[in-house]
């Protein structure tokens, strides 16, 4: 089987491309997480080790500048590795022989010290942590998009009145920018905690079974067969590789120590939940007996196949679907911190499509979340149609405020619901019905057509925005 040599584009046929994921494919994510993006990023790793060992004097220079200068994924046939890996269980194995084939044309004795005195899981491993390192800066670029769009929509629209629903019912009044205001809070915390993520993913180097056995031999060969400061030998190593590779420096080697990939899924999950707040909100927000919002318009979006009239919300529809996975995934994920031993039979392996996926949608979303809040449509014209559906009724919690201190809170309370009832029931204005109750006070009589309009009982709504938005 030929692993060297061939374009990554070996039986086109198989490649998956997004077909039954819309919402990662096109995006920049999609290539970041690419086979040929992880083949990549493991021979980042690979030649990262060699400098890292050439600076801590246990590797030619050369060596490493040639392993540098070949380590690339367009030399090799990705499919012809993914094949091999179902011999070893995983693809390090195969890319290893494969990229020793490529140092060795040229130069033989710079190949000798490929992936010396390491094992598979500190390649595959460091080489996850760099495909997430560079598929977070693009999520975290979205995330900033999106929190910036939100804080125009919060800005224009902090007195915007609008109705809020509870229970999926008309509740009392709010304004559309404190909405927006609690979207881009959800959207900030996200990007604090993938932030918080990306700046502590770690390098793996722990050599077969985390004692780092391999390298410190390796360093004794080279120096006549006695290492004279092992202990001093390993920080150097392990503070340079994670130099070399721009990850963090890990406590102590983490290949049965998941956290790293605990911590990154859980990231993920939040970050597709405060972006799926956003999209279910917009959903409801914009169906037909509402059309409070819509969707920015393009060219054959949204189209139905069977009904010419639809323009669906695809956007936040996409963001959904994947608000909707990556917390699942990320379960999955969090289960693989039980792993068994020094090294897991299964566990290992089932993080790498699971991690991926969870980057995949996660930046899948952001990319999507960030166009469909850039391009939002707001109707304040339909929100105030919306308030006036109920008749004042949604100020009811007002009323019973003036009305308390007369009738007592559950007396006015028992005759607000008589009032909207009655109200409801013959379609007069709920304050024509309320001035000719006996039990109301001839000195709010005058003033319930100002208690009863909805406008002006939005509370802190414009105050809790401006609060909001100095984050």
């Amino acid at each position: 089987m030929t692993l060297t040599h061939a374009t990554p584009a070996t039986a086109t046929h198989l490649t998956d491309a997004g077909l039954l994921t819309p919402v990662r494919a096109g995006t920049r994510v999609e290539a970041a997480t690419s086979d040929l993006a992880w083949v990549q990023a493991m021979l980042d790793a690979e030649a990262a080790l060699a400098r890292a060992q050439a600076k801590v004097g246990t590797l030619p220079a050369s060596a490493a500048e040639v392993i540098t200068r070949v380590a690339r994924a367009d030399r090799l046939d990705v499919r012809a590795l993914a094949l091999a890996a179902r011999e070893t269980a995983n693809p390090v194995v195969g890319l290893v022989q494969a990229f020793t084939e490529v140092v060795a044309a040229e130069d033989p004795e710079a190949a000798e010290y490929v992936h010396r005195g390491s094992t598979s899981q500190d390649v595959l491993d460091t080489g996850t942590m760099l495909v997430a390192r560079r598929t977070l800066d693009l999520i975290l670029a979205d995330l900033r998009r999106t929190a910036d769009a939100l804080t125009a929509l919060a800005t224009a629209h902090r007195r915007t009145p609008a109705v809020a629903r509870t229970l999926a019912l008309h509740a009392v009044p709010t304004t559309f920018g404190l909405r927006a205001a609690g979207w881009r809070q959800l959207v900030l915390d996200a990007e604090e905690r993938v932030a918080r993520v990306q700046r502590n993913l770690p390098a793996s180097l722990g050599g077969a079974a985390g004692t780092l056995a391999g390298y410190l031999e390796y360093a004794a060969l080279a120096e006549g067969g006695t290492l004279a400061d092992p202990d001093g030998y390993v920080t150097r190593l392990v503070d340079a590789y994670a130099g070399e590779t721009g990850l963090a420096r890990p406590a102590l080697p983490w290949h049965a120590l998941r956290t790293p990939v605990a911590d990154l899924a859980a990231a993920l999950a939040f970050a597709t939940g405060a972006l799926g707040k956003i999209a279910v909100d917009v959903q409801a927000l914009a169906r037909t007996e509402v059309g409070e919002v819509t969707e920015p318009a393009a060219s054959g979006r949204g189209a139905s196949s069977a009904m010419p009239h639809k323009r669906n919300p695809v956007l936040a529809t996409l963001v959904r679907s994947a608000a909707l996975q990556v917390p699942a995934l990320s379960t999955a994920l969090a289960q693989c911190l039980v792993t068994e031993d020094e090294r897991s039979a299964g566990v290992w392996h089932a993080e790498w499509p699971l991690l991926r996926d969870c980057l995949r949608l996660t930046g899948g979303a952001a990319q999507t979340a960030a166009e469909l809040v850039e391009g939002l449509k707001v109707r304040p014209d339909r929100m105030r149609s919306n308030l006036d559906m109920t008749d004042s009724q949604v100020v009811s919690e007002r009323l019973v405020a003036h009305l308390a201190p007369t009738l007592g809170k559950a007396p006015a309370k028992a005759l607000l619901t008589r009032a909207t009832q009655e109200a409801q029931t013959t379609g007069q204005p709920l304050a024509t019905v309320l001035a000719r109750m006996a039990e109301v006070p001839r000195s709010l009589v005058d003033r319930l057509v100002t208690l009863c309009d909805p406008t002006d009982y939005t509370g802190a709504a414009a105050v809790l925005v401006e609060q909001a938005l100095r984050r």
